[in-house]
């Protein structure tokens, strides 16, 4: 294997960089709302899933979340009356998060802040082609790292897994 040249080590170092700096600047931009970006993300995926609800396992894929983390996050969120679990009368052995409707109002509240923050620190100053190259880098790069596909990234917004012929056990654990 060759040493790293300059520019990929430059490229490696933005990228880092961006991993650090970008949800610190979101979470900052959000704060008025008293959410943070990893939470608004939560309340988005409840907000889009059918009946405003996801298995716990379902919503940390959509989240990029581990297990532990969604469910810390949940814990807090269901101290602040946003988020409640609730067993998947589907599967005994499955928890749901529901999104509340003071959660669906925070959600509402917190996504023009959301989708201005990403503009300006993101998005502006790139045209269609750019944003394509953008998702196409990203995507490139998740594919990697998530060769099963676990994670829920796509460009259309579908889970990953949709492809996948075995139906859900849950509707709260859609495909």
């Amino acid at each position: 294997m060759t040493e790293l040249q300059h520019d990929e080590r430059v490229a490696v170092a933005r990228l880092h960089a961006l991993l650090e700096l970008l949800p610190t600047a979101l979470d900052r931009r959000l704060a008025g709302t008293g959410l943070t970006s990893f939470e608004f993300t939560l309340l988005e995926a409840l907000h889009e899933a059918e009946s405003r609800r996801l298995r716990l396992s379902a919503l940390a894929s959509r989240t990029n979340a581990t297990l532990p983390r969604l469910s810390r996050v949940v814990s807090g969120l269901e101290r602040k009356g946003l988020v409640l679990r609730a067993p998947c009368e589907q599967d005994g052995r499955a928890t749901n998060a529901v999104l509340t409707d003071a959660g669906a109002a925070a959600y509402e509240a917190g996504r023009p802040l959301y989708d201005d923050a990403v503009r300006t620190m993101v998005l502006d100053g790139l045209d269609d082609d750019g944003v394509d190259r953008l998702a196409a880098l990203c995507l490139d790069i998740l594919t990697r790292l998530d060769p099963d596909r676990r994670l829920t990234v796509t460009t259309d917004g579908a889970p990953a897994c949709a492809a996948d012929p075995a139906p859900p056990t849950c509707p709260a654990d859609p495909r």
